[in-house]
């Protein structure tokens, strides 16, 4: 057995002896459909992607089944040319290859395209990559995947992952509120939930910052670290991204940087799911780019591990966006509306030309000042649209009241996260 062919082993027998908690991905869908597509696994780093290989290579060698799990960021290997057709080698043509971060090795394209003809029927390749890329691929490519996008956990996983039931009692409700506030803290990273000591998850989450900006955005954009991590740190405090205003920021500080090079870190840090990026809403294409897009975090617990803070209401609003990136069908488009008059409505959720739902995310609405602007704001574009009713997502507070005709559903965000 050649140095190469060793390293394969090492990965398989790793994966077989690995022992990990269940993900709320269906895995026996994704080995049926890897019989027609490609099946390519996208996410922000260390969201649990691996894991998901891993455990689909146990539960298909527990069936007697060929299968095997590879990294393809092992050093050892990552700058063979011919790495590929290596493992297929070792391999062989039959059975389930499952290979992780793909999209880091020589004519990663090319030889996906080729062996899906070659082999299909035979070969199923299930492939992973902490870069959006992996899911935008060149005409090769067209048609023949199919796409899966992870997320770090839900809070329902999260409660899973900390052995927390759902209990709707009152000391039930205290315990998951209390776990609330430990998701939008430290956020939804497997191991950092997993982690009991505060100071190392702050530590765990600044590390993936680091590899996050280094391994994809910097090397993507083509642009220092030291600047990705400027950009990072503005966005995190910025809960709107203009190039024009983050330009001035950056020359403010010394630092010659074009509008261009700005736009291509807002492109790679959300091909990287590092941050999103949510444009107004308008049916008008030059709205969408002239107007600031809204920024979201790949992972709440960024905002507290980088900058200090904690701002209930961009985390509310923040876990929200990751929820409905998680639940909401491909074809589906997350926008913000603002009207002339100032009224914001957070979340427009939109298929095509058609409105499906409208969303407010609040953290307090005990001030009547602060309801009265967040139920008008909706009732301005539920005129507007002539979308009936709308959602008020709050920290505790629950009712539903029809206001100017609109029905408007008041739901605790953890409710709502729960989907009870």
């Amino acid at each position: 057995m050649n140095p190469t062919e060793m390293v394969f082993e090492e990965w398989k027998t790793y994966a077989q002896k690995k022992v990990l908690k269940k993900r709320a991905l269906e895995m026996s869908g994704l080995i049926s459909n890897s019989g027609l597509k490609i099946i390519g696994i996208t996410g922000i780093r260390r969201s649990g992607k691996s894991s998901i290989l891993i455990m689909l290579q146990q539960e298909l060698v527990k069936k007697g089944e060929n299968a095997a799990y590879i990294n393809l960021e092992d050093s050892r290997i990552k700058d063979n040319l011919s790495v590929l057709d290596d493992v297929l080698k070792w391999f062989g043509d039959t059975g389930v290859l499952m290979l992780d971060e793909i999209t880091g090795v020589h004519d990663w394209e090319g030889w996906l395209a080729r062996n899906h003809e070659l082999l299909k029927g035979k070969l199923h390749l299930i492939v992973s990559s902490s870069r959006k890329k992996l899911v935008l691929p060149s005409r090769p490519l067209r048609g023949r995947m199919l796409n899966y996008e992870m997320y770090p956990l839900s809070f329902k996983e999260f409660l899973s992952f900390k052995g927390i039931k759902v209990e709707l009692t009152v000391a039930g409700t205290g315990r998951i509120e209390q776990a609330l506030d430990e998701y939008l803290k430290y956020g939804g990273f497997p191991e950092v939930v997993l982690t009991d000591d505060k100071t190392d998850k702050i530590q765990i989450l600044n590390s993936y910052f680091r590899d996050i900006i280094g391994l994809d955005v910097a090397e993507m954009s083509d642009n220092s670290i030291t600047t990705v991590e400027l950009f990072g740190k503005y966005i995190i405090e910025s809960p709107y991204f203009s190039a024009s205003k983050c330009l001035n920021f950056f020359k403010g500080l010394g630092y010659k940087i074009g509008k261009e090079s700005l736009l291509d870190l807002e492109k790679y840090s959300q091909e990287g799911y590092l941050f999103f990026f949510a444009s107004i809403f308008s049916h008008t294409i030059k709205d969408r780019t002239q107007y600031p897009r809204k920024t979201y975090l790949g992972d709440m617990g960024f905002m507290y591990s980088i900058s200090g803070r904690i701002d209930y209401g961009r985390l509310f609003e923040n876990a929200v966006y990751l929820q409905l990136k998680r639940d909401l069908p491909q074809q589906y488009d997350i926008h913000y509306w603002k009207n002339t008059q100032g009224f914001e409505v957070d979340f427009v959720i939109r298929e095509g030309l058609a409105i499906k739902e409208i969303i407010q995310v609040t953290y307090e609405v005990n001030n009547e000042k602060t309801k009265d602007r967040e139920v008008r704001a909706l009732a301005a574009f539920s005129r507007e649209s002539g979308l009936g009713h709308g959602l008020i997502i709050t920290k505790d507070f629950e009712k539903v009241e029809i206001v100017e005709g609109i029905e408007i559903n008041y739901m605790p965000l953890w409710k709502w996260l729960l989907k009870l």
